[in-house]
């Protein structure tokens, strides 16, 4: 049974994500356009999209929700 993560810990698993893997992502995709001689922008685009949602998908769960205020504070700002 898969156990549901706080809003505390997707934020800082999302900024983890975000500083390692996003690095890791433009390395990876900056390689797969070099092994072409020369794409056309076209091509180059489609790989670069392709990618980003290939790259996305996995953490969308994650992502969900993470800029929104937490339910379990419950502070009163009125």
């Amino acid at each position: 049974m898969a156990r549901k993560l706080s809003i505390k810990a997707r934020r800082r698993l999302s900024l983890l994500i975000l500083l390692v893997g996003l690095p890791g992502y433009i390395i990876v995709a900056i390689t797969v356009v070099g092994l072409f001689d020369r794409p056309s922008i076209l091509t180059e685009l489609a790989i670069y999209a392709g990618l980003g949602f290939l790259w996305a998908l996995p953490f969308r769960r994650i992502f969900l929700g993470v800029g929104k205020a937490d339910p379990k504070d419950e502070r009163d700002d009125g």
